[in-house]
């Protein structure tokens, strides 16, 4: 953790989460135990010697070269999920680390494509991940969302298909939104075009990654084309200062995952990330984990990896958190419960 003297302002600070992927925060130990209990056989550590024990596959994890790299063990992972219990474990155990660092506030990705494809049941996965939510909020107090995402290396038709099934859970607020994830370089956001202008029809909240590996014109498409309220990680957006602008304009909220980037090579270090230029132009954005199991940081790693970067100052952390709480997907009185506690913090710490 940071050793700056702002580090017990940091841990205090009320967080909200809103780019976390569920199946990103498989440890290699529930891994390993999951795979167990359901009898599925990882690949042989023969041929890859990070499947030898849950240490060996920790330390694989800290060597990724890519987004593509990171998506096949991502991927293998999911493989050991197959009941609702499974699912329901995996999200605990993420809110409950969460919990000790400060969360208040989860808005969280989950892939189901990746599972249905496998043979799992959308309602297995759904009822998993809400089980754990509603052990979250009675536990922590913790409110949380669920945000469906599509898989953009798969076809646009089973996208579509996805969505038709999930509609009435999207449309009853059992899920919060839609988004768009996986590989993104040479898969542009356009062909999702449909199924976006379709939720916005339904009031459905959207959004998407874009401008993380891809080229800054992918966030702009995103916008235009998709409509999307909210950017998922968009360190790109910095390259284009009309857009920037137009973002700070439209106070549209950049999820930012800065060890993320690092650990695929997106950037070389946090320092590196637009995070000075957006709070110097008033872009909106949020510091999140993306798949924390896997590039070696909850919220907490991430919040100071930021701060031993940038050297923010108690005011502009103040603003980072208000700028969170505004941009979240909840009601306006949580909105208020959260300012009022994030008020107290800084307070505190002032």
């Amino acid at each position: 953790m940071c050793k700056s003297p702002l580090h017990p302002f940091l841990v205090a600070l009320p967080k909200c989460e809103h780019h976390m992927h569920l199946e990103g925060s498989l440890s290699p130990n529930l891994l390993f135990s999951l795979a167990k209990r359901n009898g599925i056989g990882l690949p042989d550590p023969k041929h890859d010697p990070a499947f030898a024990s849950p240490d060996a596959l920790l330390d694989r994890y800290a060597r990724f070269t890519s987004l593509d790299d990171f998506l096949y063990y991502y991927f293998v992972g999911m493989n050991v999920l197959l009941h609702a219990q499974d699912f329901e474990a995996l999200a605990w155990d993420y809110f409950a680390r969460a919990h000790t660092e400060g969360v208040v506030h989860a808005e969280v990705f989950f892939d189901p494509q990746a599972h249905t494809g496998r043979g799992v049941k959308y309602d297995d996965v759904l009822d998993g991940f809400l089980k754990a939510c509603q052990r979250a909020e009675t536990e922590f107090g913790m409110t949380t969302r669920l945000i469906l995402c599509f898989l953009r290396h798969l076809p646009v038709t089973e996208a579509a298909a996805t969505f038709g099934h999930a509609k009435g859970d999207l449309m009853s607020g059992r899920l919060a939104g839609i988004g768009l994830d996986s590989s993104e370089k040479g898969f542009p956001p356009s062909p999702w075009k449909m199924i976006y202008d379709q939720a916005k029809d339904s009031n459905i909240k959207r959004t998407a990654h874009a401008g993380e590996e891809g080229p800054v014109e992918y966030i702009r498409e995103a916008l235009e084309v998709l409509d999307i309220q909210r950017i998922d990680h968009g360190i790109r957006l910095a390259e284009d200062d009309d857009l920037m602008q137009e973002v700070a304009r439209r106070e549209i909220m950049v999820t930012l995952c800065p060890l993320s980037n690092v650990s695929l090579q997106c950037v070389k270090a946090v320092a590196e990330l637009p995070i000075r230029k957006f709070l110097d132009q008033g872009v909106p954005f949020s510091i999140n984990s993306d798949d924390p199991a896997y590039f070696g940081g909850y919220i907490l790693g991430n919040y100071c990896a930021v701060q031993e970067a940038f050297s923010l100052t108690l005011s502009e952390w103040e603003d980072i958190g208000k700028m969170a709480i505004k941009g979240s997907w909840c009601e306006e009185s949580r909105k208020s419960a959260m300012l009022s506690k994030l008020i107290s913090v800084v307070e505190t710490h002032g």
